[in-house]
């Protein structure tokens, strides 16, 4: 109840006044059954505006620290990304990263939409990163559609790092369903995730009109944080 009372009274407006969505493609959500949607990653933003411009309930990852904070602040920030459909997820290691597949497999199952940003992160610069393997094993696992869904402008009414909302035009811009059905019975095949995280993270870029970065965005921002200068890994290494 609270999702949809988010949606349609407390933050829905607000974000409308704020963004004034413009949707295209939107007719590639089916009304029903399993399907995953693969976001690029500009603000904080875009796991609201996605979830406003779908009728069904959209579920996210999100990372744990979302739901470990304390006192009345963590308490009231646990739930709300409870409340708004995030799932928490622990990217420590690759046991937690294998626990969070689970987690995301199980939510498939149920027939649900689950959002996904295959950078990892959010953007360091508006420019679209390299994308992790694990949503390529998960859509090879449980053959459910790939949606890519392209978000403009929402890195410009929520700039990082601001706590401010600025007004601005917020654009989603929904891809075709992508069928990775050819590839049946090759999951766990590092070449062939990396083949179709790369056919994805294509989409989003031809969809969003981002300039592409053969490297992890992660990677980035630990680099800027260190002052040294982030490392391309080669394809063959990459997960």
């Amino acid at each position: 109840m609270w999702y949809w009372l988010f949606k349609y009274v407390f933050m829905g407006p607000l974000l409308s006044l704020l963004g004034r969505p413009k949707v295209q493609g939107l007719e590639h959500v089916p009304d029903n059954g399993a399907v995953i949607l693969a976001s690029n990653h500009l603000a904080v933003a875009d796991s609201f505006y996605l979830p406003l411009v779908v009728k069904r309930r959209i579920t996210f990852l999100a990372k744990s620290e979302y739901f470990t904070g304390t006192g009345l602040k963590g308490w009231f920030q646990r739930w709300f990304y409870t409340v708004a459909g995030q799932v928490p997820i622990d990217r420590t290691d690759a046991d937690s990263a294998q626990a969070a597949l689970h987690t995301a497999e199980r939510i498939l199952s149920q027939g649900k939409l689950l959002g996904m940003y295959p950078e990892g992160t959010r953007s360091p610069d508006g420019r679209l990163y390299k994308g992790k393997t694990g949503l390529a094993r998960l859509a090879l696992k449980t053959g459910v559609p790939v949606i890519p869904v392209a978000m403009v402008g929402t890195d410009v009414v929520n700039p990082p790092g601001s706590k401010m909302w600025r007004f601005g035009r917020v654009e989603v811009r929904f891809g075709k369903p992508m069928d990775f059905s050819r590839f049946e019975g090759l999951e766990g095949n590092r070449f062939i995730e990396r083949a179709v995280i790369d056919e994805i993270v294509y989409e989003l870029m031809q969809l969003s009109g981002q300039e592409y970065v053969d490297l992890y965005a992660a990677d980035v921002k630990n680099a800027e944080e260190s002052g040294q200068p982030a490392r391309r890994i080669p394809a063959a290494a990459a997960g």
